[in-house]
């Protein structure tokens, strides 16, 4: 291989990863007709069609899709070994890629990163927000942070908080017409707010355990969110009951805004943790990141 074909390969991933040509153009700082030229140059040179191309799309052939899964291993191992020698430098530096939840991002992530990045301002961190179980291999991301089960066993996990515990509640005013549920099964006699996941789009069910008894319960109720905020609006506002993070409604209970029931059924679980592939090569910005965020009793 010359060595200027590097650039028609490191166009090829770009066009085909974002899927247009104008959208890798923009991420290259390159033209489209120079994009385009570079991936004809590259077809003719091997002989074979990449990219399938109309007037509105394109899409890669069987070939580029076997050519892709082959050179995308490499280059993010080249940009991943360029990228360790900031390591080298007397400040860490580079910008590190998360993908968090929401809540792990506001009660643990923020607080770290305010402080770190103002001591280390040639850290950057971009924070994706996803409720999702999000590929960070393919994603290109350089750490997730998810609850320890929701964890792939080939992956490095840290953890970075301790355990956590959910919580039923409602206000005060929705419990003045109504009785507290003893049970979890006594929950299909209220009115409850339910939660939609963004994977797979399912409504969450109200897990539940007490004395090694386990209890899945579906409820019924006037709204339905994929936001936790919303969903502790919803509760202050006296208009169903809500089971959220513990944390997140602590100190509403403790001002009396809200009402915490079957506490006995909710146990504590494996708190969050970072985890990130354990092949992978870390700059020293990342290593310092993870030191911030390792939890410590």
């Amino acid at each position: 291989m010359r060595r200027g074909d590097f650039s028609e390969w490191a166009v090829f991933i770009a066009v085909a990863e974002e899927g247009s040509f104008t959208r890798a153009a923009a991420k290259l700082g390159l033209s489209q007709s120079a994009l385009s030229y570079a991936v004809r140059m590259l077809e003719q040179r091997i002989g074979v069609r990449l990219i399938s191309r109309t007037t509105r799309s394109l899409s890669l052939t069987e070939a580029g899709e076997r050519l892709l899964t082959s050179l995308r291993p490499a280059f993010d191992h080249i940009d991943s070994e360029i990228a360790a020698l900031t390591a080298l430098r007397d400040k860490p530096a580079g910008t590190i890629r998360i993908t968090t939840f929401r809540h792990a991002a506001q009660t643990i992530l923020w607080p770290v990163l305010s402080k770190l990045l103002q001591n280390y301002p040639d850290i950057a961190v971009e924070v994706h927000v996803d409720e999702g179980l999000t590929d960070i291999v393919a994603e290109r991301f350089d750490a997730g942070i998810r609850m320890g089960e929701q964890v792939q066993k080939d992956m490095v996990a840290v953890r970075i908080s301790p355990d956590v515990r959910m919580a039923v509640v409602g206000s005060p005013s929705y419990f003045a017409s109504r009785p507290a549920p003893q049970t979890p099964r006594d929950l299909s006699e209220h009115r409850c707010a339910s939660y939609r996941q963004n994977t797979g789009g399912g409504l969450y069910a109200w897990e539940f355990e007490q004395d090694g008894v386990e209890l899945e319960v579906r409820v019924n109720g006037p709204v339905i969110f994929n936001d936790n905020e919303m969903l502790l609006h919803a509760a202050i506002d006296g208009l169903c009951l809500v089971y959220t993070f513990e944390n997140q409604v602590s100190q509403h209970i403790a001002d009396g805004r809200l009402v915490r029931v079957l506490e006995d059924w909710c146990p504590p679980y494996s708190g969050y943790h970072l985890y990130y592939p354990s092949r992978r090569q870390h700059t020293a910005a990342f290593t310092l990141l993870v030191d911030a965020l390792r939890y410590r009793a």
